[in-house]
């Protein structure tokens, strides 16, 4: 087959991680068959978690983290980064709970994102 033979075709795809895994994205001008992805579930338990420890500390329920992450049978270390979330800033929140916007990072790193100033999360989050 010649050089003058060859067909290039480009196709604009973008490769985002979804639960840890890599995914092809079409374009967005592209309709495509399946429904749009919205927003994975466990990021939503996680930071529905969150905000329920939040909710039961400032009650007085609990008085330490230990006693939290006794109480619930998991790691203490595990319950501090997690009631981290609880601390994300209200325009991540809106987004992710009530517009379902798929992040592009993992619940870890989301913990990781909540102790950055509000105004750099949404960026770290959704870009």
């Amino acid at each position: 087959m010649a050089a003058n033979d060859t067909i290039r075709v480009h196709i604009p795809l973008t490769v985002r991680k979804r639960r840890g895994r890599p995914r092809i994205l079409p374009p967005t001008d592209v309709e495509t068959s399946e429904p749009p992805l919205g927003q994975d579930p466990h990021v939503l338990r996680a930071i529905g978690r969150a905000w329920a420890w939040r909710k039961r500390m400032v009650r007085g329920e609990v008085t330490t983290i230990a006693d939290l992450a006794a109480e619930e049978g998991l790691s203490d270390r595990y319950v501090s980064r997690l009631l981290r979330l609880a601390w994300l800033a209200p325009e991540v929140l809106e987004r992710l709970v009530i517009h379902r916007e798929p992040s592009t990072i993992s619940i870890v790193d989301l913990c990781t994102v909540a102790v950055l100033p509000w105004c750099e999360q949404p960026r770290r989050v959704f870009d």
